[in-house]
């Protein structure tokens, strides 16, 4: 087993470059992988955004004409504009009223970096880790602006690919599964890249 190196490569990069964590470089390959339309002076949304390592690198993706709303269970640093920030569980309804307010015309990019606790059960943490995706799905579903985009991290585990056929391609004009080169080696985490919202043409019952 290769040894667990903290301040690899990635984590010496985001010092350098002023980041709050190595992971904006996972997310700094899906962009680059995805290239989701509608970022330049759009809204972008982190569920799960501490301690703002992608807020950072999506703020600079919206420039000051835009705006980056992130939100977590616990505080976030503060950031300067174009970034807002709040404590906060998004699966509420009064959180989801307050990020719909904080972009009226929807979101271009709604991601997700939330993570479970997790047991060491890899059966467990997988069915934990897809009930978050489904969450933050459930949460970008209402808040996307028509042909927006969707980034989620998963444990990868038998019922991902179900749920990718199921509940993300029938939203999404195109959904990639991606291993970003900055995950750390062991892990077993995934991210989902979903792009081309399809904004449904009718509420369920």
């Amino acid at each position: 087993m290769a040894h667990y190196q903290p301040k690899d490569r990635f984590y010496r990069k985001a010092k350098r470059e002023g980041l709050r964590a190595r992971s904006a470089f996972k997310l700094e390959e899906l962009l680059d992988r995805a290239r989701p339309r509608g970022l330049a002076g759009g809204a972008a949304l982190d569920l799960g955004a501490a301690p703002g390592g992608w807020l950072q690198l999506l703020a600079r993706l919206v420039g000051p004409k835009g705006k980056v709303v992130g939100v977590d269970l616990v505080d976030i640093a503060p950031l300067p504009a174009p970034v807002t920030t709040f404590r906060g569980d998004a699966r509420e309804p009064a959180v989801q009223a307050r990020l719909r307010a904080e972009a009226p015309a929807g979101y271009a990019l709604v991601t997700s970096d939330m993570a479970p606790k997790t047991t060491g059960i890899h059966g467990v943490d997988c069915a934990r880790s897809l009930e978050l995706v489904r969450a933050a799905l459930e949460i970008a579903g209402t808040l996307l602006q028509p042909g927006g985009a969707f980034f989620a991290k998963i444990f990868m585990g038998p019922d991902v690919g179900p749920f990718v056929q199921r509940e993300l391609t029938p939203r999404f004009e195109r959904v990639k599964q991606v291993r970003p080169e900055a995950t750390r080696e062991g892990s077993r985490e995934i991210y989902l890249v979903a792009t081309g919202f399809r904004q449904p043409t009718a509420t369920r019952a």
